[in-house]
C-alpha cells in the first residue's frame, strides 16, 4: 500500500490523523499517492498509471478520505466503480482496516447484484460516504426517481481497472452514468487508476467530460521491481498441439508445494475445473487447493477469496474472475496455465503475486503446445520491455444507449434536446446524430415500424416535449433485465437439501441425463433430476466430463503475434528455444520456408487422398473461423469440393478433394463485399448477435416478475423478431446493432481485413509433397473439434504421432 520508508517532507499535505496513521506504520505516502492528493485538493480529475503493489487504490482514495476527515458529510462523496464484484468487496475490506483503525465515521458498503434487496432499498435512502460498485449496479441506482437527491452529493468517482472495460459495451454504458452524474453532481471530479494501459491519451479522453483530455491529469507511479518470470519447460517434450498445459500436472504441484501461496490462472471455466481435478490426483500432500469462477455461487466464491485472505489455501485454480487487483499479500506464485494471449493480460496476472512494488512477482507459464511456447516467449519479452498491448475504442454501441436512455426515463421526463446534449458528452457517442438518437427514441417507443403495433413494445410516450414511460410494469421490467453482459441461459446445480452450488449453461445441462456425472466447483456430481431452473445433484465419484461454456474465446493480440512471426523468421532467436522446439522450427526450414513478418506463407500439400492449404496469418481464431468459412465458399464455387477447416490463432487449414492451385484467388479482397456479407446473414452468427443487442437493448426479457425464461424461450422470441425485422425493416436500428457486433466482435472483420487487402501483395505459395512440420499443430486439430473420449481419442492420438512422423522425417 505505501513504502516502508522515512516520513517524506511532503507529508504534512495529510489531515494528521492520517499522517499518524501511515507514521505508525513506518510508512510514507509515495509520491504518485500524493500527487493524486494535490489533484483532488485542486478539482482536478487524473489518471493514475502505476504498477501493481503501487498503493493505487490507496492513491484513488487518499483525497476522498483526506476531505471527509476535514470536511465530514453524511451523503454520499465517493462512488468506486470496478469491473468485477470481488473487487468491489476486496476493496471493502482493504478499506474498513485503516478506516478502523484511525476510528473514522466513514461508512464503506458495496452494491452489487450480490447486495441483499433490503440493503439496497435502504443504501437510496441512506447512502454510505464511500460506495463501491460496478457500471450495471450505477447503472440501476441511477434509474430510480431519487438519484437527483442520492447523487448531489458526491464529489468523486474512482473508476479501477479502467483498462478491463472503458473500450467495449460496459465501457460505453459507464461513460453514459459518468455524464448523467455529472449533470446530477455538477463539480464531480473523474479519477481513472490501472496498471496496464498502452495508450494514457485514450484512456484520458474517456474518462473526461466531452473527451477533453486536458481537464485530466496523468500522474504515472514509479516503476517497480522487475518481474521474474519464467516459462515451464515439460520434463518430456513440449507437445504439438492443445491449450490446456494438462501435460505438467505434477510439475505445477511441484510449484506449488514449495511456495506460500499460489494463484494458478485459466483461460476459460471449463479448463479450470480440469486443472483443478488434475492437481487433486496428483497431490501426495493432500494440500487445501481452491476453485474460483464466475459461474460458482456468490456463497461459494465468498468462502474462497476469504480462505485465501486468511492463508487457508496453498493454491486456487482460477479464471478472469481474479484477473484484477484483489490484494492477497500471501500470494508469492502466479501461474498462467496455456497461452496468455496478451502481454497487458500477463502482466495483469503476474500482479497477483506479491502485489508489492519493491519485490518481484514470481511467474511460471505453461504453454500448451510449441507456438504457444513462441507465444510465450514473446509475451515474456514485451513485459520485459515494457509493451502493452493497445486498446481499440469504437463508437459506443446502440443497444447500449437503449438501455440507458430507458434507465433515465425510469428515473423522471425528459426532453429529446437535453439528454442528447448529455449523451454526447460522453466519448463513445460524441459524434451521435440527431436522426440515430431520434430513431433510438423510436425503438423505445414503439419497437420500430414492424413492431408497431404491439403494445409489449411500447415502453415510451411522448407527450408535448417529454418523454416519459408508458406504464410502471416497464420500470419494473427494466430494472429486472437491465445488464450488458449477457450470458447464455443458465439453470443452478443444487443438492436435494437446498445448497446451491452455482450454475452451468443450459445447453450443456440438455445433454445431461439423470444417472450422469459432471465435475462442478471441485467435485463430482451426479444428476438426480433436472427442474425447470434447477439441476439437482449429488456427489459421487462416478468418471464425470466438464461442463462446457459459450463464451468468446480470446484471440492472441496483434502485438504478440507480430512477435511470433519476428521469432520464426529471426534465426539468432532460436538458441533461446527448447531443442525440441528448435528442431521443429530448423525441420521446417529445411523442408519448406518460415514466415517472415511481411509475407504471408500458404502451403498446401496431399495427404491421405485429400489435399489441404494451410494459411499462417497468425491473426487469431475468430479472424481465422471467419475466414474458414469464407474459403471453403469460395473453393465450393470453384469447384474444389471442400470438405472442411480449422483454425487455431495461428493459421487456418481448408482440406479438399481437389487440390488449391492458386491459392492467391481465394484470398482477393473482395471475399468481404460478397462472400461475407452473405455468409454472415445467413449464419446463426448475425441471430446470435442480435439476441445480445435485444436483451441489452429491452427489446426481449431475461426475466418478468416471479418468473425466469428459459434460454429456449429468449431464443425462439428474438428468432421470431429477427426474422420479422429481416422481411419487413431490414434497416432496423438492432439488425445494425448486431451486424456492428457480428462484424466486429464475433467475426474480428478488422485484423481479417487487413489480412485480405495485404494477402496478394505478400503471399508466398510453397507446393510441398508431404505435410509441413509447421502445419501439425493446427492438422492435429481436425477431429478434435468436438469433444472425444475412449477409443476415438486413441484414434486421434494414433493420427497425431502419424503426423509428427510424416513431418519430421529426415528425408
Amino acid at each position: 500500500m505505501a513504502a516502508r520508508l522515512r516520513p517524506s517532507p511532503d507529508a504534512h499535505a495529510l489531515p494528521p490523523v492520517l499522517a499518524s496513521w501511515f507514521a505508525a506504520r513506518g510508512w510514507a505516502p509515495r509520491r504518485h499517492q500524493l500527487a493524486m492528493l494535490a489533484a483532488g485538493r485542486a478539482g482536478r480529475s487524473a489518471l493514475l498509471t502505476a504498477p501493481t503493489g503501487a498503493g493505487k487504490t490507496m492513491a484513488g482514495f487518499l483525497p476522498t478520505l483526506a476531505e471527509l476527515i476535514e470536511q465530514p458529510i453524511d451523503g454520499l462523496h465517493t462512488l468506486y466503480v470496478s469491473p468485477l464484484k470481488a473487487l468491489a468487496v476486496d476493496v471493502q475490506r482493504n478499506l474498513l482496516d485503516p478506516v478502523g483503525e484511525m476510528g473514522l465515521d466513514i461508512r464503506i458498503e458495496t452494491r452489487t447484484g450480490d447486495t441483499p434487496s433490503d440493503r439496497k432499498a435502504r443504501q437510496r435512502v441512506k447512502p454510505p460516504q464511500i460506495l463501491l460498485t460496478t457500471p450495471e449496479s450505477l447503472s440501476l441506482l441511477l434509474s430510480y426517481p431519487e438519484s437527483d437527491r442520492l447523487f448531489s452529493t458526491l464529489k468523486t468517482i474512482v473508476v479501477d481497472e479502467i483498462h478491463a472495460f472503458a473500450a467495449g459495451k460496459r465501457g460505453d454504458l459507464l461513460a453514459l452514468c459518468m455524464a448523467r452524474l455529472a449533470r446530477l453532481a455538477p463539480g464531480m471530479r473523474r479519477v481513472g487508476l490501472s496498471a496496464t494501459v498502452a495508450d494514457p491519451e485514450a484512456y484520458r479522453a474517456w474518462l473526461a467530460p466531452d473527451g477533453d483530455m486536458a481537464t485530466v491529469d496523468h500522474v504515472r507511479g514509479d516503476p517497480g521491481a522487475p518481474a521474474r518470470i519464467s516459462i515451464l519447460i515439460p520434463e518430456d517434450r513440449i507437445p504439438w498441439a492443445g491449450h490446456s498445459g494438462r501435460y505438467a500436472a505434477e510439475q505445477v504441484m511441484a510449484e506449488v508445494e514449495t511456495h506460500r501461496t499460489t494463484i494458478i490462472f485459466c483461460n476459460t471455466r471449463s479448463l479450470a475445473e480440469l486443472i483443478f481435478q488434475d492437481l487433486w490426483a496428483v497431490n501426495p500432500l493432500n494440500l487445501p487447493i481452491g476453485i474460483h469462477h464466475g459461474s460458482l455461487a456468490v456463497e461459494a466464491r465468498r468462502k474462497v477469496e476469504a480462505a485465501m485472505a486468511a492463508g487457508r489455501l496453498r493454491a486456487l485454480v482460477a479464471t478472469a474472475s481474479l484477473d484484477l487487483g484483489v490484494d492477497w499479500g500471501d500470494v508469492d506464485l502466479v501461474i498462467q496455465m496455456g497461452a496468455p494471449k496478451g502481454a497487458s493480460r500477463l502482466l495483469q496476472r503476474i500482479g497477483r503475486a506479491n502485489h508489492r512494488l519493491d519485490e518481484p512477482s514470481e511467474a511460471v507459464l505453461v504453454p500448451g503446445n510449441r507456438f504457444e511456447y513462441l507465444e510465450g516467449r514473446a509475451a515474456l519479452d514485451a513485459v520485459e520491455a515494457g509493451e502493452l498491448d493497445e486498446d481499440i475504442f469504437r463508437p459506443g454501441a446502440l443497444d447500449v444507449l437503449a438501455q440507458h436512455v430507458m434507465a433515465c426515463a425510469c428515473a423522471a421526463p425528459f426532453t429529446e434536446a437535453a439528454l442528447l446534449d448529455e449523451v454526447r458528452s460522453a466519448l463513445p457517442y460524441s459524434a451521435l446524430s440527431e436522426d440515430i438518437f431520434s430513431r433510438v427514441l423510436g425503438f423505445i417507443e414503439s419497437g420500430g415500424y414492424a413492431l408497431r403495433a404491439y403494445d409489449r413494445f411500447r415502453r415510451l410516450v411522448k407527450e408535448g416535449d417529454l418523454w416519459r414511460v408508458a406504464h410502471p410494469k416497464f420500470v419494473a421490467q427494466h430494472r429486472l433485465n437491465a445488464g450488458i453482459i449477457v450470458e447464455a441461459t443458465m439453470l443452478s446445480v443444487r443438492f436435494g437439501n437446498g445448497r446451491t452450488l452455482g450454475k452451468v449453461e443450459e445447453s450443456f445441462a440438455a445433454t445431461l441425463a439423470p444417472g450422469d456425472s459432471f465435475f462442478f466447483a471441485g467435485m463430482t456430481l451426479e444428476v438426480v433430476r433436472m427442474d425447470t431452473e434447477d439441476l439437482v445433484v449429488r456427489a459421487t465419484a462416478k468418471p464425470a466430463r466438464i461442463p462446457t461454456y459459450g463464451g468468446a474465446r480470446m484471440p492472441i493480440s496483434t502485438h504478440l503475434a507480430h512477435r511470433v512471426r519476428e521469432y520464426l523468421h529471426d534465426r539468432g532467436q532460436w538458441p533461446r528455444f527448447p531443442d525440441d522446439v528448435r528442431e521443429w522450427l530448423e525441420m521446417q526450414d529445411r523442408r519448406s520456408i518460415l514466415p517472415s513478418p511481411d509475407k504471408l506463407l500458404v502451403e498446401t500439400f496431399p495427404r491421405e487422398g485429400r489435399h489441404y492449404t494451410v494459411c499462417y496469418s497468425f491473426e487469431g481464431w475468430n479472424a481465422h473461423q471467419s475466414l474458414g468459412m469464407l474459403i471453403t465458399r469460395r473453393m465450393e464455387t470453384a469447384g474444389l469440393q471442400p470438405i472442411g477447416f480449422v483454425a487455431s490463432d495461428y493459421a487456418m487449414a481448408c482440406y479438399s478433394l481437389q487440390p488449391v492451385t492458386d491459392p492467391a484467388a481465394l484470398f482477393s479482397p473482395d471475399i468481404l463485399e460478397d462472400e461475407f456479407v452473405r455468409w454472415v446473414q445467413e449464419s446463426a452468427l448475425l441471430k446470435r448477435a442480435f439476441r445480445e443487442v435485444a436483451v441489452i437493448g429491452g427489446l426481449v426479457e431475461r426475466q418478468h416478475p416471479g418468473k425466469r425464461k428459459t434460454g429456449r424461450q429468449v431464443t425462439f422470441s428474438t428468432d421470431l423478431i429477427y426474422d420479422v425485422l429481416r422481411r419487413y425493416e431490414p434497416d432496423h436500428l438492432l439488425l445494425r446493432a448486431a451486424w456492428d457486433d457480428a462484424r466486429a466482435r464475433l467475426t474480428d472483420v478488422g485484423r481479417l481485413a487487413n489480412l485480405l487487402d495485404t494477402a496478394a501483395g505478400r503471399m508466398v505459395h510453397v507446393d510441398l509433397k508431404r505435410v509441413s512440420p509447421l502445419a501439425v499443430p493446427v492438422l492435429v486439430l481436425i477431429g478434435r473439434e468436438r469433444v472425444a473420449t475412449g477409443n476415438v481419442e486413441d484414434a486421434l492420438l494414433i493420427e497425431a504421432e502419424s503426423l509428427v512422423a510424416e513431418a519430421m522425417a529426415q528425408d
